[in-house]
């Protein structure tokens, strides 16, 4: 079984939705893998936003459940692979475990739409922003997941 880590600063926005989003698009190869995610900076327990939950709802994933974690050395050395949402969780994972390079991945270098900078773009964090916002995060997370789902 592949163990799947999704990771952003707080674990309560971004992360959630790929976590969720991958779970929804593999529940028919469960068997294959496990999925969670943690935040650099999260606080462990804390709730997903209600933002979070409503637009996941939408997408008839239930994230209401979800306890935010603070992202540990130990998560990163026990998953196969490692998708962040910024070029700073990678870089801070490097930097507490460089062995790690070969299995952290920006999210966005899995974006189906080819651009010249895709490899290069963060998702941005959403937290405090419009409902609208949050949605466009949740499609870029969604064909990014996509993407890395067919690739698995």
């Amino acid at each position: 079984m592949k163990n799947i880590l999704f990771v952003c600063t707080g674990n309560s926005c971004r992360s959630v939705m790929a976590e969720g989003l991958f779970r929804k698009m593999t529940e028919h190869r469960a068997h294959e893998f496990s999925a969670s995610s943690a935040g650099i900076s999260a606080i462990d327990g804390f709730f997903a936003t209600e933002e979070t939950v409503n637009v996941m709802k939408e997408e008839g994933v239930d994230v209401s459940g979800h306890r935010s974690r603070r992202l540990t050395p130990e998560m990163i050395e026990l998953a196969d692979r490692v998708y962040v949402m910024e070029k700073i969780h990678k870089e801070w994972i490097l930097k507490l475990i460089p062995h790690a390079k070969n299995k952290v991945f920006l999210l966005t270098e899995f974006s189906p739409v080819p651009t010249d900078h895709a490899e290069k773009a963060d998702i941005p964090d959403p937290i405090r922003m419009s409902n609208h916002f949050y949605k466009n995060v949740l499609n870029w997370i969604r064909d990014c997941v996509g993407q890395i789902v067919e690739d698995l």
